[in-house]
């Protein structure tokens, strides 16, 4: 598959768009944790470090954070929105999603003109914009939204890992791999674990596991 592009940026800044924002989300399908959402207006020109960017779940750790640093530094505006536990079992994950990605969009320190979304749209935001399916693996820009959401989420997942140890939360990131649903299964849910999610919500009726831990 060939790497994410300018196609749609290009033919947006054709019609008179500059201001273009890719904005992708991440933890939309984790048990634990926030759902994050990244927004980035990439710098006018192509630089070098371009051809590098992925969607954030083809690249490994340390290419995530090398590119974090470089969108950065170098885009011409980044956002990053956060949505907690508390709201994604409250309003459900789509909603939540969304929310996350309008917050994105407001805290970038530039206006944008135009978005450009992996699959969704936002209603409730007047800014023209477009849901693009696969657009991570599509668009430049979105990927290199993927990436902020991605490596921000993990930051704030590690953290949380020495909030509640023993749940290997730095290593899978809240998202349910077998590790996780043993930890769950023996320890109950935490904190910060989603309850409207099943495999959480099968613990939570599980005797012995109706306790949650916080700190």
């Amino acid at each position: 598959m060939e790497p994410p592009n300018l196609k749609h940026e290009d033919e947006l800044k054709l019609q008179g768009y500059q201001f273009i924002a890719g904005i992708d989300e991440a933890g939309r399908g984790a048990l634990a944790g926030p759902v994050v959402a990244g927004a980035v207006i990439l710098p006018q020109g192509h630089l070098s470090w371009f051809r590098l960017v992925r969607d954030s779940k083809q690249l490994s750790p340390r290419k995530r954070e090398i590119l974090f640093d470089l969108i950065q530094n170098q885009a011409m505006a980044v956002g990053a929105g956060v949505v907690s536990h508390k709201v994604i079992d409250k309003v459900n994950i789509l909603e939540a999603t969304k929310l996350a990605m309008m917050q994105a969009v407001e805290k970038l320190p530039r206006q944008p003109q135009f978005l450009l979304i992996d699959r969704l749209t936002l209603p409730r935001c007047s800014i023209s914009q477009e849901g693009i399916t696969r657009g991570d693996k599509l668009c430049l820009s979105i990927a290199c939204a993927s990436i902020v959401a991605k490596v921000t989420r993990d930051h704030i997942m590690e953290q949380f890992d020495k909030v509640y140890p023993g749940y290997g939360l730095a290593r899978h990131k809240g998202y349910g791999t077998k590790e996780h649903i043993s930890c769950l299964q023996k320890l109950g849910p935490t904190a910060i674990h989603r309850l409207s999610f099943a495999p959480v919500k099968n613990v939570i009726t599980n005797p012995g596991c109706d306790n949650l831990k916080s700190k």
